[in-house]
């Protein structure tokens, strides 16, 4: 690694250069130069999140406010957990304030690292018995279901898009199943023109929906976040 010099001036250009090293991809070198200079990375380091996702539900509900005290959270997908520490701070999973407690709850495929605060568990959230499990697991209805799911890349953009609109669209219809009315939907889309029908099957159910890019999303990403407030209850 290597910090490149300004000519002339006498000062430093402070960004981290990556070399390319034998048998790594140019596109990993690029990642990994890309790593090192976000600055959402070496926060999230700083502040002991698993990711600067983190920083994604943090602005998303400085903005909108949805992870109230005593609220039941479930995350979808928590894997690496950045989304589940945000949520256990911000409804007090922990009980370290005056104000109510709440409870998070995080499911993924994989296996996930214990989170202070936060129940997690090894769950397909497409199966039969899911929201059941969940449900139970919560001890009722969930006033929040979030989600930073993306499906595998396949490389194509078209392709990408396509699968993270159906798996959103599936954990939509989980959340219709868990949700406390008044309660919250968040989740990860991707622009691209398919989401049209997603809209209209959440402004359906939901009094508010609105579409984010928080300042976290990277520019060049075409990511942005669906935020559905005042779920109805399911409605055909």
């Amino acid at each position: 690694m290597t910090e490149k010099n300004t000519s002339g001036r006498g000062q430093r250009d402070l960004r981290v250069r990556v070399k390319t090293a034998k048998g790594r991809k140019l596109s990993s070198t690029l990642w990994l130069e890309r790593q090192l200079n976000d600055p959402y990375v070496v926060k999230a380091k700083k502040e002991g999140y698993r990711g600067r996702a983190a920083y994604k539900i943090l602005e998303l509900d400085d903005k909108f406010g949805f992870l109230k005290p005593g609220a039941r959270v479930v995350d979808l997908g928590c894997a690496p957990g950045g989304w589940c520490q945000v949520a256990v701070a911000r409804v007090n999973a922990l009980g370290e304030r005056s104000a109510k407690q709440g409870t998070v709850l995080g499911v993924d495929l994989q296996e996930v690292e214990p989170i202070p605060g936060a129940e997690i568990h090894q769950l397909d959230f497409l199966s039969d018995d899911a929201d059941m499990l969940v449900k139970g697991w919560l001890g009722g209805a969930a006033d929040v279901v979030m989600s930073d799911m993306a499906a595998a890349s396949s490389g194509h953009k078209g392709t990408d898009h396509l699968r993270i609109i159906a798996l959103c669209e599936a954990a939509a219809e989980f959340a219709f199943d868990v949700l406390e009315e008044g309660g919250t939907f968040v989740a990860k889309v991707l622009a691209g023109g398919a989401e049209n029908e997603l809209q209209q099957i959440l402004k359906k159910n939901f009094t508010k929906v609105a579409n984010v890019k928080p300042p976290a999303s990277r520019s060049n990403s075409s990511e942005k976040f669906v935020v559905a407030m005042g779920f109805r209850g399911r409605r055909a």
